[in-house]
């Protein structure tokens, strides 16, 4: 399925990360400057992105939050020069009044990690604003998220959880064609629920929305990829690893995956299609 208001392109997505921000896990303070974000927004679309994901407020676990007047001052600029520039851009926000601000300043998505939990209003906002809402799977912000990974059976409860945020969503009046469903890997999971759902993505696709992955330079990669003294690899090296994963969600018919690297994601995910289509219009 595509989501309504984003670029029509047959195989999956590669959405790139913009972390705007002092304490992201692979990037953080990076691309704090207004002028190095910008920079690397438009490095981003150059190398591919088919939508560049701006965000504002760190969600490694264990951060803490900051204010949404901080939040804003981030962002804005620099979604509204990409806008402008004619990139189409994402909002990575939790807040309803950043999510608004953001789309009047040219955002064309909302990419909301708390599913809609987090603020009340958000629903209202994505409903108003007539623009695509990704709905990741949450159980609580990231200071207290790593204590909340308790599962009985982790696919069947994330799959649940969700459903209830579609629900959510759809009563507010927010357009089914505009949801995506995000199973939230790394957010109150363990590496073991996150191959879990992996393993078992079919079951997210089954939902009826469309699907993104979000597993770039996470700590269940790191742990698989550990040496030979387990100790896991760096971030900034696991990123043929992501780039595998995104090959793999976009086999099983992934919407998009969200990625620090985009070069090796979109390369993954053009030999998956073509390998789909048996080299026939591909590209």
């Amino acid at each position: 399925m595509m989501a309504a208001g984003l670029p029509e392109v047959s195989r999956c997505l590669v959405m790139g990360v913009l972390n705007v921000t002092h304490n992201s896990f692979s990037d953080g303070g990076r691309y704090l400057d207004h002028e190095a974000a910008v920079a690397h927004g438009r490095q981003l679309w150059e190398q591919g992105a088919d939508i560049v994901d701006v965000g504002g407020e760190s969600t490694r676990p264990g951060s803490e939050r900051v204010a949404a007047e901080v939040e804003s001052e981030r962002i804005l600029p620099v979604i509204r020069e990409l806008s402008r520039a004619g990139i189409p851009v994402s909002v990575d926000t939790t807040r309803a009044e950043v999510a608004s601000a953001a789309v009047r300043a040219g955002a064309g998505l909302v990419n909301d990690v708390s599913g809609g939990l987090a603020d009340p209003e958000m629903a209202g906002a994505v409903a108003d604003a007539g623009v695509p809402w990704v709905l990741m799977h949450w159980r609580g912000h990231s200071r207290e998220m790593n204590s909340l990974a308790v599962y009985q059976d982790v696919v069947s409860e994330v799959r649940a959880e969700l459903a209830a945020r579609v629900e959510a969503a759809l009563e507010a009046g927010v357009a089914e064609e505009s949801l995506v469903l995000d199973p939230g890997l790394g957010f109150a999971k363990t590496g073991e629920h996150d191959w879990q759902l992996l393993h078992n993505l079919e079951t997210f696709l089954g939902m009826g929305p469309a699907v993104l992955v979000g597993a770039s330079r996470k700590r269940f990669l790191g742990a698989v990829l550990a040496d030979s003294a387990g100790t896991p690899r760096p971030a900034a090296e696991r990123d043929v690893a992501t780039a595998t994963v995104s090959a793999l969600a976009a086999e099983r018919g992934a919407w998009a995956v969200r990625v620090h690297d985009v070069v090796g994601s979109l390369d993954a995910v053009r030999v998956t299609d073509a390998w789909k289509r048996g080299g026939e219009n591909f590209g």
